[in-house]
Formats: C-alpha cells, structure tokens, sequence
C-alpha cells in the first residue's frame, strides 16, 4: 500500500474545526501501484479539505493553524473541497481525523473517478472516490464525492477550469464537493481467538436516500488469493417491518436487516470462529445509484500451552540429561522458545538458547500448531539449585508464559542401595 504522511490543519471558525490531508489523484495509465493494489496506475498530488468536520467546542484557539486557500488560484492544483456542515450523512468518528497528527497517525488518502449505476462517464455533477484510512487502528473511511455548482457558474465570469479534470472551480481554485455516501469501519482490523465469537464492524450514511429502497449487502472473505462470498443479503422497509432476501454460505454467520436499513448497520456476526475464518473481509454496501465498498482484517489467535518433559531433574552421576519444552496447539506460527538457567549465586540468569534445538512444527487438523524445543544439560553446569526456565513468546500472549523447573540434590548412594534392595526383596 502507498502510504502518504498526513498534515493537518485545523481551522477554529464559527462552524467548527476543518481537516486537510495530502492525498493522491488515482488514475489508470501509469505504472505503479493504485487503490486497492492494482497496476497500471498513475498518481497526482492533491488535497482534501474536510470544511467544519467537527464542531469547535472544546477546541482551544492557541492549538489551531488556519488553511488558507492558494492566493492565486491555480488551475493544476487538485484541492478537493468537502463540505461537511451538520449535513447528512454525518461522517463517524470524524475526530479521530482531527487528532491524529498529535497522535503521531499516519493517514492513507487516495481519491478516483468514480460513476455511479446509470450514470455517464463525463455525467455532471461528477462523483469521485475518496479512500481516507488512519493507520494503527482507527476509521477507514469510503466516501462517494459530488460535485457541487461553483458560484462563479452564477455569475458572468468565466470559471476557471481544472486542467487535468475539466471542472470549474471555486473563486478560491478548490474543487467543491459534498459526500453523498459513506461505507465505513470504525474497527478495520481485528484479533479474536479461536472457538470465539467476533463482530466485524461495517455501516454506511446516504444522503437523500429514498424510503422503501432496496439496501444490498454482500460480505466476502479473501485469504492466500481464494476468495468466496459468505453472506448476500438485500433489505427493503416496508410499513410493516422489514423484508430481506438472504443468502449465507457460513453456519454461525448472521446481519441484522433491521439495522442494515433503519441504522446503516451492515455489521457482520461469526460465531464459532475457526482459522479457517482468518482473512481479509469486503463489506459492500448498494443503495440507489451508490456503490462501494470498505475491508476489514481478521487476525485469529491462540496462545500456546507450555509444558516440560521432566516435573523434576537430577543428576545421578555425570550423565547429561534431555530436557524438553512442548508448545501445544498455537496460531499463528510465530513462536520464539528461549532457555535460560540461574545458579543460586547468580544474579542475573544465563541464556541457553544457543545450546537448544528445535523440532519442526507440526499442524493440526484444526489449523493450529505444536513445536518442541530441546535442550541437553550437563551436572558440571548446573549444579544442585540452578533454575532451568523456557520462555514462550507468542503473538496471542501479552507477556511471554514460562515453564521452569529446580535441579534437585541427587539421592545418597547408600539410600538409593536400600531402595534397590527394597526392590528385589519384594520379587
């Protein structure tokens, strides 16, 4: 994915705070990379100005640099205008835009052409697509764009025209446009553990929609380039309740068609997750003449269950021993095994990670992972006392979970003799 640095700059006025991002044009024709990881792509600098985003209260004016519009305008400039006062539909989680640059965020913006069903190409007004993502969890916007009439269109100046669009621009040489509709996840990416239930996070706002209309939902999961379609759901409001078509391709995979059309709630319900259920999830909303889509990652989990081989160890003579660490049914592979032994006067532990082997991984019939890790231990090293301890690291644990044990004294000679004899005695 190209990632570009965000810079924002809030405007405290009388409606409220604005957000601008640096942003890139996505165009066919070129040669790199463009949305959604296509090729054949060329990319212009723009800027997307989000106008009274979020309303000022709370907002102190010592923290806020004002955006001005170039004092010339300039028709090779793309500044995308998005006005966004009180209207619907309200973008969510707007405030997270808002202060990402103090949290140290990057934001991925890509903005294209887009056409809506029935529309012409060069139709007007003209739509475009605008991709805004906040990097380290946050919101991941989809928003279709309209064009809105220029003012200078009402007057006898001649507008002037942006060069690589054909659009008139505004007296200050932005492109004005307002959001029609929105597909958004306020959870992009997730991490649920196995045998567990999740809820991926999907909604849409739509302006002036139509009472009565159909909403069309589709969930798709892709992962290691297979793909399939789990759920296809079409939702209208009657005066009586809410009627739905529905298809669903997952045992324990459920939306809500009340909400789909009532809330825009085009959420999604796993239940009884499997690894099979890991991936990358495509939430697709249509409603009227609008189309789009927004992506949610799927991280399954499962910590490892650390034993060792022996509950005890000691040496009997000069006979090194085998010890084993055993990492049961984890996911994903990711696994660090490391060994370390601390003397009674040591302070500090030793690392044995060098001396250790492992064992390949072996998977499961439920997707899941076991590994072992082997170390072998001398009695002229670890003399009675000395404290041998694994340490697993895995990304399902928040600290990495320990198995130790304690080298015992070995057994007088005399007493393991009486034991012998015991033995035989009792044949």
């Amino acid at each position: 994915m190209f990632t570009i640095l965000v810079f924002l700059s809030l405007v405290y006025g009388l409606e409220g705070a604005d957000v601008v991002l640096s942003c890139s044009l996505i165009e066919e024709g070129g040669g790199m990379g463009g949305m959604m990881g296509g090729a054949m792509f060329k990319r212009t600098p723009s800027t997307l100005v989000f106008r009274d985003l979020v309303g000022n209260d709370g907002l102190s004016p010592e923290l806020v640099t004002p955006y001005n519009p170039p004092e010339t305008p300039n028709a090779d400039d793309l500044i995308f205008e998005l006005t966004c006062k009180c209207t619907e539909p309200k973008i969510p989680n707007a405030d997270l835009l808002l202060h990402a640059d103090c949290n140290e965020q990057e934001v991925v913006c890509e903005i294209s052409r887009y056409v809506p069903r029935g529309a012409e190409l060069d139709s007007l007004p003209a739509h475009f697509i605008g991709s805004v993502q906040l990097e380290g969890g946050g919101i991941s916007l989809t928003l279709v764009l309209q064009t809105l009439h220029s003012e200078t269109t009402q007057s006898d100046t001649q507008p002037l025209m942006q060069s690589k669009l054909n659009l008139p621009l505004s007296q200050s040489g932005t492109l004005q446009t307002e959001v029609v509709f929105v597909v958004f996840s306020r959870v992009p990416s997730i991490v649920a553990p196995i045998g567990g239930d999740v809820l991926l996070d999907c909604g849409f706002r739509q302006k002036n929609s139509v009472p009565g209309q159909d909403v069309v939902l589709e969930w798709r999961i892709q992962h290691r380039g297979n793909g399939r379609k789990i759920l296809d759901m079409k939702a209208r409001e009657t005066e009586a309740d809410v009627g739905q078509d529905l298809f669903v391709d997952r045992e324990g995979t459920s939306a809500e068609a009340d909400l789909l059309v009532r809330d825009g709630n085009a959420s999604l319900t796993l239940r009884r997750l499997k690894v099979t259920d890991e991936g990358t999830y495509i939430c697709t909303v249509g409603s009227g003449e609008f189309q789009t889509q927004q992506i949610v990652q799927l991280h399954i989990t499962q910590p490892p269950r650390i034993t060792l081989s022996e509950e005890k160890l000691t040496f009997q003579d000069t006979t090194p021993q085998k010890l084993s660490c055993h990492c049961h049914r984890y996911y994903p592979l990711d696994v660090q095994v490391e060994w370390f032994s601390q003397a009674s006067s040591e302070e500090e532990p030793v690392s044995l990670s060098k001396e250790s082997s492992l064992s390949s991984h072996r998977q499961h019939s439920d997707g899941t992972y076991s590994l072992s890790s082997h170390l072998t231990l001398r009695p002229d090293k670890n003399p009675p006392g000395t404290v041998i301890t694994c340490r697993v690291s895995h990304p399902a644990l928040e600290t990495p979970s320990v198995a130790a044990l304690t080298v015992d004294k070995p057994e007088p000679r005399e007493r393991s003799f009486v034991k012998l004899a015991m033995m035989f005695s009792q044949i």
